[in-house]
């Protein structure tokens, strides 16, 4: 009785979203760690630098592996803004811009798309479980610090391969560990996948270490992709047509942004935040009519769709 009446208050409270609307496997939270090792150093293959794990996880000065692969980064991107809140947004969204499944793939997003998304977040249309760390920084960065970052993941190009859409009925029995990742248990062991995206790394070591070059994989049902170009073409009905708004080849029109080849779970993560409410603004009353209809197996399947695709 105490649970059911903890529940109904949550509900009544304003920008609150239930449990049953975020599912735990698409919202993942790490959970509490130990300090990360300060004094071992690790490296990586085809990079002359070497960080301590505790370096790696530093918020404002996150590992930069492979400084002459990228465009020079802005203050903004590799050491953060006014602390605590302002990060660096590499910590999160790599020096690549590919992102973890804690975080979004930035990389060759239009400019005023990633300014759109900070002002949301200012302004209390983009919230929720995952958007904590983005409304935080929203409000303490510059215009000038937000056009920066937002310069440069446009200019970056989209790693095919960084992130795949596997089919699969069982998937290896994992946990929820530093970073919001998952991980296998060391056990081993499979479990059915039931109706949800389960992230793991390609590699987990490297993952770890927040290497740029070290991507993910997205298991989804069986049978999902074929579903998901269905109501990718509108789904008789049931849908709309995503070309319309994201180009023939759903790359992106203008500042519309490219919907391909980005992670699956993150996809979810975004159909579903406009379906409860926690992602609203100018722009997402477009998409109301999209995800009305739209169960939480097809946004699964839409999701897989769009992520099996190259970028």
């Amino acid at each position: 009785m105490k649970n059911l009446i903890c529940v109904l208050a949550l509900a009544l409270l304003p920008g609150v979203a239930l449990a049953a609307d975020n599912p735990d496997w698409a919202y993942p939270v790490t959970p509490p760690g130990q300090p990360p090792d300060a004094v071992t150093l690790k490296s990586l293959p085809g990079s002359s630098k070497q960080y301590t794990q505790a370096q790696i996880d530093d918020p404002f000065n996150p590992p930069d592996w492979y400084p002459d692969e990228h465009p020079p980064m802005p203050p903004i991107v590799a050491a953060g803004g006014p602390k605590p809140a302002g990060r660096a947004c590499a910590q999160c969204h790599l020096t690549s811009g590919e992102g973890h499944p804690e975080s979004s793939s930035l990389a060759g997003l239009p400019t005023a798309y990633v300014i759109r998304q900070m002002a949301d977040y200012k302004d209390g249309n983009r919230k929720g479980v995952r958007a904590g760390n983005m409304i935080a920084m929203s409000k303490v960065l510059s215009d000038a610090e937000v056009k920066a970052a937002a310069d440069y993941f446009a200019s970056l190009k989209p790693m095919r391969g960084f992130n795949k859409v596997v089919e699969t009925d069982t998937v290896a029995k994992s946990y929820v560990g530093a970073g919001g990742m998952r991980f296998a248990t060391a056990e081993g062991g499979t479990e059915p996948i039931g109706a949800r995206i389960i992230v793991l790394p390609q590699d987990e070591a490297r993952a770890r270490l927040r290497d740029p070059k070290s991507g993910f994989i997205d298991y989804v049902p069986t049978g999902r992709i074929a579903k998901g170009a269905a109501l990718m073409a509108g789904g008789d009905g049931k849908t709309i047509n995503c070309k319309i708004c994201h180009g023939p080849m759903l790359k992106g029109l203008g500042e519309v942004p490219g919907i391909v080849g980005r992670p699956a779970i993150y996809t979810f993560r975004q159909l579903n935040d406009m379906k409860t409410g926690n992602r609203k603004g100018v722009w997402v009353e477009l998409m109301k009519e999209v995800v009305a209809k739209l169960t939480d197996d097809d946004m699964i399947a839409l999701s897989a769709y769009l992520g099996s695709l190259d970028p």
